[in-house]
């Protein structure tokens, strides 16, 4: 239960590991403690994210890591990021599936200006690399609020791992 978290870990490691790319913004969720339940925290969190204003929530998006990108080629990804990547197989791609995310990365990133967001714990290579090839035709609203939905499941997902879930 959320109320039995030592304030520290809830405060410090529930973000890190959940929230990490608003860290600056903790503070506006944490004065909704004491939260009833892990899905109370997340909402909190979600219901932040949603009212910041477009340049807000592309900034949320620009600071997570491409896909099997360079992070992940130089070892430096979130232990959390890594996990996620290989339960998605993503660390079994063939060289050409490599080239294909690498390639649809940068012409995401640049049509977007922030990189391609799919919870991977919630889908496997396959379905990744569909699913960027077909988000390139999307418009940049409808990306922008694709990738925030993405970025709220996995947040919820992280919650998970770290906070037992009493319902």
């Amino acid at each position: 239960m959320i109320y039995s978290l030592d304030p520290d870990f809830a405060e410090n490691k529930v973000w890190e590991k959940c929230c990490g790319y608003i860290d600056r913004d903790r503070a506006v969720v944490w004065r909704f403690r004491p939260f009833h339940d892990v899905h109370h925290l997340h909402q909190e969190i979600c219901s932040f994210v949603d009212l910041l204003p477009d340049t807000g929530k592309e900034g949320v998006l620009r600071l997570l890591p491409d896909l099997t990108g360079r992070l992940a080629e130089l070892d430096r990804l979130t232990q959390e990021s890594a996990a996620e990547q290989k339960a998605a197989g993503l660390d079994t791609m063939t060289p050409e599936e490599k080239q294909l995310l690498k390639d649809t990365n940068a012409k995401y990133r640049d049509k977007f200006g922030f990189p391609f967001v799919i919870c991977a714990r919630q889908n496997k290579k396959e379905a990744i690399l569909k699913g960027i090839v077909e988000r390139l035709e999307h418009s940049a609203t409808e990306e922008l609020n694709i990738g925030i939905e993405e970025v709220k499941k996995i947040c919820m997902l992280r919650l998970l791992s770290i906070v037992p879930d009493d319902k």
